[in-house]
């Protein structure tokens, strides 16, 4: 029963059919039980689940996304980085897809976190779910708030696009032994406070919970904003794809 409904639903995938592929596990699950759904998920390649999963987000919720392992659910979210999408889809992307599993339940987000701790691009993944609040990320990591405090004279003073990358490297440079400057920090919000079901909770859980994910994630973070301020002072290149940017420097083909 499993390998045939595994099989089905390979087809219709294939096909292009998502919403049909979904709607043949949730025939499964109302016949034979969420288990038995589970079961079939455990087995499916993580590109299938990953193809059923980017059609329902958080916004429009799945059994999948309900019921798939944080083991299986990692596996297939790796592989979302090999579309190769423009960076205003794949970030939101995402971001939606992770959520709707890591904030399923109050426990999900820890056990994806886990995972996603164990798999050797766990960091970087994270460094792309997040790249839209890297500022706040680094205020927590330093500061125990998503907010910084902000000298208004110095932000408001006049300088060029140049002089603000350079001042931001030579801040990033100070930062001699991140994980104890993060350490000797503490968080001032609860969970309550920061509940989104969104990145600012995955960001407490992570910091909470998992110190030297945190500590990597950080440094991922400064290391890209030193090569984007890097970049800033390089003529810009032409690029036959002016949509796409290359997220990390990968020969290999997408599998996808």
């Amino acid at each position: 029963m499993t390998q045939l409904v595994i099989k089905q639903t390979q087809a219709l995938i294939l096909a292009g059919e998502i919403s049909e592929a979904e709607a043949n596990l949730v025939v499964l699950a109302e016949k034979e039980g969420d288990h038995a759904l589970v079961e079939v998920l455990d087995e499916m390649a993580p590109k299938d689940v990953l193809a059923v999963m980017r059609e329902f987000d958080a916004s429009k919720e799945s059994i999948v996304n309900m019921l798939v392992s944080p083991e299986q659910f990692v596996q297939a979210i790796m592989l979302e980085r090999q579309y190769g999408e423009p960076i205003e889809k794949y970030v939101p992307r995402l971001r939606n897809t992770m959520n709707a599993v890591m904030h399923r339940t109050p426990g999900a987000c820890s056990e994806v976190l886990d995972c996603l701790a164990e798999h050797d691009e766990g960091v970087r993944l994270l460094a792309d779910y997040f790249i839209d609040h890297y500022d706040s990320l680094q205020a927590l990591a330093y500061h125990g708030v998503f907010e910084a405090e902000v000298d208004l004279e110095k932000a408001f003073a006049p300088k060029s696009a140049i002089t603000w990358d350079s001042e931001r490297v030579d801040e990033l440079d100070q930062g001699l032994e991140i994980g104890d400057a993060i350490e000797m920090v503490r968080v001032r919000m609860s969970r309550s406070e920061v509940a989104d079901s969104d990145w600012m909770e995955t960001a407490w859980v992570l910091r909470h919970e998992f110190s030297d994910t945190f500590e990597l994630l950080i440094i991922e973070i400064q290391d890209r904003l030193h090569r984007a301020a890097e970049a800033a002072r390089m003529p810009v290149a032409e690029s036959s794809e002016p949509g796409v940017p290359r997220l990390e420097d990968e020969d290999e083909e997408s599998a996808i």
